[in-house]
């Protein structure tokens, strides 16, 4: 399905208002491949996507999930060997990489410069001393690191030694990008497409302009004006500011946002604490959701989520426990990463 098919099919639902909440079409018991939504975000879900050989594992999570230009799929993880695997378009087992950060890969996203395609990781792990602290990194797809920051000293935000944890990079249409410092101090930082730092913005607290755990972030210019879209993990909800962080505008009540990407005029976002994925519009109105089953998300809420529910014995087809990452394909088709022991990757198949 084309760009212009997506969006005139996505109009068309949101005009005649038939989204609403969607609804499981099967019951989990029914089909291990189960359909869920409704009218322009109907998807066949098909759980435990691509194949690991002996040896491999995600460990505790399956992070993040990116594209290159050729449609190979890499998944960032906690496992091994290595913090990436890379798969084929079919699901085929290709290669690991980036072993450097084996463990403690977080935030992925790949971009077209030029003829080449490059990787922003956002590694990241806790508990250790500054000297040791993992770097936002942008790697070719062989794995070499072509740049690379940890805290910015420009910032003069760390000066005193405050904690840095990246958790994910988004990109300008300049050629700059953003690193959010979801898990350290709540910064978002500002580079320029030869990397150089631009400036910080954010910082902890509940007021508009402030952050709690910045986890995920997008450009949007969807309404005509250039912005970041951030999520507000800690605060439950989407800040809008402009590329040098001047606070805009709020989405409120999103429960737990972790990720976001857009696909024509349409934004998906990861509600990670309660299973959840939004769809939202250029204005902010969310306009479906998958997994808004209210029984669903009260045991998620009362099991303690990925944490109660750690086995996959609990889970449901068609279900999400902790949807960590999701990202729309060439096709439409969305690809699903939770934060759960052991790791899934989910692919929801459009349904025309």
């Amino acid at each position: 399905m084309n760009r212009r098919s997506f969006l005139r099919r996505s109009a068309l639902a949101t005009t005649a208002g038939a989204l609403g909440a969607p609804q499981l079409l099967l019951r989990a018991e029914d089909s291990a491949t189960p359909v869920i939504g409704e009218g322009a975000f109907k998807y066949e879900c098909h759980h435990y996507w691509g194949q690991l050989p002996d040896g491999h594992h995600y460990g505790d999570a399956t992070h993040g999930v990116a594209f290159d230009s050729q449609g190979f799929v890499y998944i960032s993880h906690q496992g091994g060997p290595g913090s990436i695997f890379v798969f084929d378009p079919e699901g085929k087992f290709v290669r690991s990489m980036a072993p450097q950060h084996q463990g403690f890969a977080h935030g992925i996203d790949i971009r077209r410069e030029g003829n080449d395609d490059f990787i922003y990781l956002s590694p990241n792990n806790f508990g250790l001393p500054p000297e040791k602290w993992n770097k936002a990194q942008k790697l070719t797809v062989k794995g070499d690191v072509v740049w690379e920051a940890g805290p910015p000293p420009d910032s003069h935000r760390y000066d005193q030694g405050q904690p840095y944890n990246p958790t994910n990079i988004s990109f300008c249409p300049d050629g700059g990008w953003h690193v959010g410092d979801g898990y350290g101090s709540n910064f978002l930082h500002r580079y320029d497409a030869q990397g150089n730092y631009l400036c910080t913005f954010g910082g902890a607290g509940k007021e508009q302009g402030q952050l709690s755990t910045p986890h995920g972030h997008w450009f949007d210019d969807r309404d005509g004006i250039p912005k970041i879209a951030v999520c507000d993990r800690g605060n439950h909800r989407i800040q809008y500011f402009s590329l040098d962080g001047q606070p805009l505008s709020i989405i409120p009540e999103i429960d737990g946002p972790a990720s976001l990407d857009i696909r024509g005029n349409v934004m998906l976002c990861t509600e990670v604490f309660i299973g959840r994925l939004a769809f939202l519009d250029p204005d902010g109105k969310v306009i479906a959701r998958l997994n808004d089953d209210p029984a669903w998300i009260k045991t998620i809420k009362e099991t303690g989520g990925f944490r109660g529910l750690a086995h996959k014995s609990k889970w449901l087809p068609g279900k999400f426990v902790h949807p960590h990452d999701a990202t729309f394909d060439k096709d439409g088709n969305i690809f699903v990463t939770e934060w759960v022991t052991g790791g899934r990757v989910s692919k929801l198949r459009l349904v025309a």
